[in-house]
């Protein structure tokens, strides 16, 4: 898979924190929006 700047991202689905809960949320879900995604894969793991 190759992403492009410009190019529709592909969808996917994943775990958010959102107004104090986890719910499970899609990037087609915001079709249509501005979205910025951003993650820390290494929090609350022990190096």
């Amino acid at each position: 898979m190759t992403l492009r700047v410009g190019k529709t991202a592909p969808d996917f689905e994943a775990s958010a924190y959102e107004n104090g809960e986890i719910r499970k949320i899609k990037l087609t879900d915001y079709r249509g929006q501005w979205v910025m995604l951003y993650f820390y894969p290494g929090d609350f793991t022990f190096v």
